[in-house]
């Protein structure tokens, strides 16, 4: 947005990463999983802005950074103690690297759409909980 990206593109990236490793220092445990939500939507949003033709590239990096950040998501699940929630979440997850991989394979953007509001759906009621 505002041409960050574009005309500041490295210097936007090293402010943006030294952004999170501030936020990550002094993070609780809840804190850090929302900051991956946080970090999983951007890249998420920049996808959708990118299209299917867009930069193959940068659309290949954040492609790669939220499907790893899913896989973070999901290892972090205590299945044990998470009962039904965790499996619950652990599907969404895995749903959601299908449909990013469906997205990134055939520009499928009703698979990004479903899977953006997905995320942001969890992603609002992990906020929630203090």
């Amino acid at each position: 947005m505002f041409g960050l990206h574009r005309g500041y593109g490295r210097a936007g990236g090293s402010y943006r990463s030294i952004d999170v490793a501030s936020r990550i220092e002094g993070a609780t445990p809840h804190g850090l999983v929302q900051i991956l939500f946080d970090e999983l939507q951007r890249a998420l949003e920049t996808l959708a802005a990118l299209g299917p033709t867009g930069d193959p590239a940068r659309r290949n990096e954040r492609h790669a950074r939220a499907v790893s950040i899913l896989h973070g998501l999901e290892s972090s699940l205590d299945m044990e103690k998470g009962g039904e929630i965790a499996h619950s979440l652990d599907l969404i997850y895995r749903e959601s690297r299908r449909l990013l991989d469906l997205f990134q394979r055939n520009g499928d953007m009703a698979a990004l759409a479903q899977t953006r509001s997905m995320i942001a759906d969890i992603s609002t009621a992990w906020n929630a909980i203090s």
